[in-house]
């Protein structure tokens, strides 16, 4: 029976495709340390699995994991796909980013395993494997770490009733306290729960200013893996109360108290009200008003952030339309029904995609029902700017770029302490006032869609149907990139027409990352690419890349914001894909491409690469010229070929198709019936009935028009619109409207025993400028009082006189009567 197993065993190791022999570090042959790389004669660049030309070894040294993302805070397992190893080993060893090593493990089956570690930063973190106890990392892939607030519920332990927890202790808050979790999500029987705080010590804005997070104490140890634990909280001893920030952490009982790097569920991050100390507990008030007291005190000793913010738009339908530059607030989401809890009044707020650049700080703007800003000086549920960016900024892991928990620390306990639990938010709102819009200026339009239709930044519009790829945005201020691959549609009877329409994008900025969205799979299906490796959205939707963030939604669509400030959307619109480019102002006179010279002037922009400039009312078949003219170069391109016809027909061949004839608008001959229908869906719009005539089918011709009046109804959303900016309401006195644009107006009223003095209206004229000043309310003394003296006085000359009639009627009465006998 021995050798029988003996042979099993030798069989099973040599069909094994892990470890297999141990090639040379980077030998051509290999991917051993060359991820990524083209050369020699195999590849290990992504690519090379559609191509078919990977090295043998490709999957097993340049990885794929799953889960591919988790939770920044850590403690995540995953697997690495593709690689077996039934070899002893002196240990897994898991690094990431050259520096942070966890354990990892070989299971039963002989899948290899790592856990995420604790990163302080969101984004894609490269990590290798060892399988030698450390001595070689031949083996490397990539890991998605995630923002704590965006990790899937499933795979975090829930704090019921999160309110209770972080209001325990103030007044009518005090009862057990319940936490639960999936428990399949640990495979272990028993498990422990552990509270861990964080904090940042050191000089603010210096080199010493530190991130961590630090074990405190355990709730339970070796206690059943139910999903269910409830308790009874005790105020922390005196050495742990300094951290008012924390999460829970639940671990299998076999991990000591504390250990770091172990498969775990975090909590969210909460403000540990249910932890702090009996003085706490004995006068929540008084003593949030202390901390609130001394974090004003330390505000006023920090440098002024808010100089730097970008200035809120002016307007909801501004504030959704500008994509590139602020995206939703989770916590106040028109489109999840508006549950705004820490801006009562609002509907919509967003935030400021990028950090500022110095201080890394956010901007947050909210909007009431009306569309107004709602700000901190007329209301409590005003927008509020934020120390730390909510989302962080890179490079990370230091004071205050840390993602979620700076902003947690200096934004988010000071609103607990001040506006909470204490009534001090006056003080909050002094140091965290809204922004107005007086400075905003929108950002720019231009698109891209149909057969494909052009509606460059300052308005022009083009037909430009050719097959190639082509250059549509080029901005020097930035390098800035944006280019374009255009396709003829196949009909579902086989043959193509005679247009084209655009099936791939791709952007890059300086040094960023490159983001491809191209059409893959069939008609309407998105793919996504990042440095031409297709990316999965299985897991999430939302990414922080290297000079971006990347946001997928329903699957159709993509928005992909630059630290510019640009933005692109890519989403599907029939056959084709549709593309808007927005850009702020500062790409005045910067641009060049399909899209135009942004510059407010539609009739400069068909400007040829060596700088000559076509007629605005030019031909289409000039036109046709000019885009041909704007064709990508090899050397520069930023699309991916990752199959032999994308080699053969765009690779190999030139970027423009010369051989391709396409059809021009004045070529069109229509029949009758079909230009009646053309006309009854399109009704004038012109794109929409070219496409219907270029392809014969109704279906492109409305995707086309649904296009144009996307573009059109986000233009006018893009309007500027003039701001007066916030006006006060009088001491002593108080004023109606909340509305500071152009043509608003806003009332004035004085309390009770005060008089106006000025005008009781003003109206924000079209200069910015309001028509009156804000009026004084005066004590109530030039009219009530002169009346009250003057009908007074009158009243007392009447009872003395009417005193005076009396006592002489009374004495010639008395006159009367001694004359009688």
């Amino acid at each position: 029976m021995r050798p029988l197993v003996l042979l099993w065993a030798l069989l099973l190791l040599a069909t094994a495709p892990g470890p297999g022999p141990r090639p040379a570090a980077g030998a051509k042959g290999s991917c051993s340390h060359r991820c990524g790389d083209r050369d020699g004669s195999c590849s290990c660049h992504p690519t090379c699995s559609g191509l078919g030309t990977c090295c043998s070894d490709f999957r097993d040294f340049c990885l794929e994991v799953s889960p591919y993302s988790g939770s920044m805070m850590g403690g995540k397992d995953f697997q690495v796909q593709h690689l077996t190893w039934f070899i002893p080993t002196d240990g897994v060893i898991c690094r990431f980013k050259e520096s942070i090593q966890t354990l990892g493990y070989v299971d039963s089956s002989g899948h290899v395993h790592c856990v995420s570690p604790l990163l302080y930063e969101t984004g894609h973190i490269p990590f290798t494997l060892s399988m030698d106890n450390g001595r070689s990392f031949p083996r490397s892939g990539t890991w998605l770490a995630v923002h704590p607030s965006k990790v899937s519920e499933t795979e975090k332990s829930q704090l019921e009733n999160e309110t209770l927890w972080q209001y325990y202790g103030t007044a009518g808050t005090t009862d057990n306290l319940t936490v639960t979790w999936e428990p399949s999500a640990l495979p272990t029987r028993s498990v422990n729960i552990e509270l861990w705080g964080y904090e940042e010590t050191g000089k603010p804005y210096s080199g010493e200013w530190t991130a961590k997070w630090s074990y405190l104490y355990s709730l339970a140890t070796n206690i059943p893996n139910s999903g269910f634990f409830t308790f009874t909280p005790k105020p922390a001893p005196p050495n742990f109360q300094r951290w008012e920030v924390g999460a829970l952490r639940i671990i299998s009982s076999r991990y000591y108290a504390g250990e770091k790097d172990v498969q775990a569920l975090w909590s969210n991050e909460h403000a540990l009200a249910w932890h702090l100390g009996e003085d706490f507990r004995a006068d929540p008030k008084a003593w949030a008003r202390a901390q609130c007291l001394a974090w004003e005190q330390l505000e006023d000793q920090l440098p002024n952030f808010l100089e730097e913010l970008p200035d809120c738009p002016c307007t909801l339908a501004q504030a959704r339309a500008d994509s590139g530059r602020f995206h939703t607030d989770y916590g106040c989401d028109i489109e999840r029904g508006s549950v705004c809890t820490y801006h009562p009044g609002a509907v919509h707020c967003v935030r400021s995609v990028q950090a500022s650049p110095r201080f890394a700080s956010g901007q947050q703007c909210c909007y009431t029902e009306a569309g107004s800003l709602l700000l901190t000086a007329d209301s409590t549920g005003g927008s509020t700017p934020d120390r730390g960016h909510d989302w962080g900024a890179p490079p990370f892991r230091t004071p205050p770029r840390v993602p979620g928990l700076s902003h947690w620390l200096y934004d988010v306990v000071s609103f607990y302490h001040c506006c909470l639990w204490a009534p001090e938010c006056s003080r909050y709102m002094r140091r965290r006032p809204s922004s107005d819009c007086r400075s905003y200026r929108p950002s720019r339009l231009a698109s891209a869609f149909g057969d494909p239709h052009f509606i460059t930044f300052d308005g022009a519009s083009f037909s430009f149907n050719g097959r190639g790829e082509y250059v549509l945005l080029e901005a020097a201020l930035t390098n800035l990139r944006v280019q374009g691959r255009a396709q003829p549609r196949t009909t579902p009877e086989g043959p193509q027409d005679r247009g084209t329409g655009l099936t791939a994008v791709a952007v890059q900025e300086g040094n960023s990352d490159v983001v491809e969205v191209r059409l893959a799979g069939g008609a309407g299906v998105l793919q996504v690419l990042l440095n031409q490796e297709v990316l999965s959205f299985t897991e999430q939707s939302w990414m922080d890349l290297k000079g971006m963030f990347l946001s997928v939604t329903a699957g159709d669509s993509v928005s992909i914001m630059l630290s510019s400030g640009a933005g692109l959307e890519v989403s599907v619109q029939g056959p084709f894909l549709s593309v808007t480019v927005l850009l702020p102002e500062k790409f005045l006179t910067h641009t060049r491409g399909l899209l135009g010279t942004l510059n407010d002037d539609p009739t400069d922009d068909f400007v040829l690469r060596d700088g000559n400039v076509l007629p605005p009312k030019a031909s289409s078949r000039e036109l046709f010229r000019f885009g041909a003219d704007w064709a990508v170069e090899n050397t520069s391109s930023l699309l991916t070929y990752d199959s032999w016809f994308l080699v053969n027909n765009f690779l190999y061949q030139p970027k423009h198709d010369y051989t391709f004839q396409p059809l021009f608008p004045e070529e069109t001959v229509p029949n009758p019936s079909q230009a009646a229908e053309a006309a009854k869906l399109c009704g004038d719009n012109y794109f929409c009935i070219f496409d219907v005539m270029a392809t014969g089918s109704l279906s492109v011709g409305n995707a086309t028009r649904m296009a144009l009046q996307w573009h059109q109804h986000r233009a006018q959303s893009l309007q500027p619109v003039t701001s007066c900016g916030w006006l006060a309401p009088p001491p002593n006195g108080r004023k109606e409207g909340t509305r500071y644009l152009s043509g608003s107006t806003v009332y004035f009223h004085c309390d009770s025993g005060y008089s106006l003095v000025g005008a009781e209206v003003s109206t924000c004229q079209a200069d910015g400028i309001w028509s009156r000043p804000t009026p004084l309310c005066q004590p109530a003394r030039s009219y009530t009082v002169l009346l009250s003296i003057i009908f007074g006085g009158l009243a007392v000359v009447a009872v003395v006189a009417l005193v005076y009639v009396l006592l002489r009627h009374r004495k010639g009465n008395m006159a009367i009567w001694g004359s009688q006998p």
